[in-house]
């Protein structure tokens, strides 16, 4: 599959960001998380499964998923795929809306597809980088947000009290995970976090499990591990310098969660992929 140079507008230039997912040879799985940012996923080649609360959509050419923030989300992609990913800070919507707390909006859109349309000539404008492109991306990313606020967004009476209460909980859990994903290289203990944000480990565990539909130590172990897929993908480090690098007290508990996540062992995924690029 003939794939496009790696795309990222990166917030200093931009209000949001887009990129091509990292994710598009194929074989890849991205574990259950959550974010306050608003995101959008949109498949131009090949597909993808994507769950959210456990729920499957599958994802073929031309079709986009929109995920809203503090929404529990995985991905499994085990074929290649081209796929652009949008991602709008929640905060760009509290701006300019007085009741952004309600703000929900509808996983897709039958009614037209001018939401995809948009978000290709944004990444269309990035390549060709004519004079003025910026001026192209943003007037196409602010017909975006309208259309989302507009076409998109899900009545206030259809949103029930306990998603409201998942949301805020959620939200208050992306404080600690945020935290987790800046020091996951150190002996991160269920304890050890817990006495830094001054709750019981009980009640932190509990957090995890009811809230995120995860445990503590899972959560860990897939940030290790695809942080670990990342520098496996992107550099030559040996496997056991990427273990250590990534948190794992050595290379065997690297090469085991690994193994369970992408099906073999880190060396031979990395000669397999190497091979598949060539």
């Amino acid at each position: 599959m003939d794939f496009r140079h790696e795309l990222v507008l990166p917030n200093e230039d931009l209000p949001f960001k887009l990129f091509v997912f990292e994710g598009k040879d194929g074989g890849y799985k991205v574990s259950r998380h959550w974010h306050r940012s608003v995101e959008i996923f949109l498949v131009l080649e090949g597909s993808m499964d994507f769950y959210i609360n456990s729920q499957l959509y599958r994802l073929s050419p031309g079709r986009f998923i929109i995920v809203n923030s503090n929404e529990v989300h995985s991905i499994d992609c085990p074929d290649p795929n081209y796929t652009l990913v949008m991602q709008i800070p929640r905060g760009l919507f509290e701006t300019y809306l007085k009741d952004s707390d309600s703000l929900l909006f509808c996983r897709s859109c039958q009614k037209d597809g001018r939401l995809a349309e948009l978000i290709a000539q944004m990444h269309e404008a990035y390549e060709r980088k004519e004079e003025g492109y910026l001026f192209c991306i943003l007037s196409g990313f602010y017909e975006l947000m309208y259309l989302l606020v507009t076409d998109y967004r899900m009545a206030a009476l259809n949103i029930d009290e306990e998603h409201i209460r998942r949301h805020e909980n959620l939200d208050r859990l992306s404080h600690i995970t945020n935290y987790i994903q800046v020091n996951y290289r150190e002996n991160l203990t269920l304890e050890g976090v817990a006495r830094v944000f001054g709750f019981s480990p009980a009640y932190l565990s509990k957090m995890f499990q009811k809230y995120a539909g995860i445990n503590y130590k899972t959560y860990v172990l897939d940030l290790r591990t695809q942080a670990g897929y990342r520098l496996l993908m992107n550099t030559q480090l040996p496997v056991g310098e990427i273990a250590s690098d990534c948190g794992f007290p050595d290379s065997r508990s690297f090469a085991k969660a690994f193994r369970k996540r992408y099906g073999m062992p880190p060396a031979e995924y990395r000669k397999k992929r190497e091979a598949f690029r060539q």
